[in-house]
């Protein structure tokens, strides 16, 4: 069974490879191809929300919408980059908010 892939900074990384995932810290401007090659190797992906916000759109967009594998942007620890506000995204999209 494939384990779980964390793509985010060193320190959340080193939680996460002691929980069992397997860990990539992508150098700058290299996590859109982090994403790429986790999503090739695992069931479940795990992308810091700091390390989220430099990923192409479109390819976190397609990440996201694709049925396998799972892929989620988990809170960043220092919180400094907040998680996208779902509910609001969501109430917009439906025309419940201007």
């Amino acid at each position: 069974m494939p384990i779980p892939v964390y793509i985010g900074d060193e320190i959340s990384a080193a939680g996460y490879r002691l929980a069992g995932a397997a860990v990539r810290v992508p150098a700058r401007g290299k996590e859109t191809e982090a994403l790429r090659e986790a999503r090739a190797d695992a069931a479940l992906v795990l992308v810091s929300a700091a390390v989220a916000v430099h990923i192409d759109p479109g390819a976190l967009q397609a990440a996201g919408a694709a049925l396998a594998p799972l892929v989620v942007v988990v809170p960043d620890p220092q919180g400094e980059v907040a998680l996208p506000d779902l509910a609001s995204r969501l109430r917009a999209q439906l025309g419940l908010e201007a």
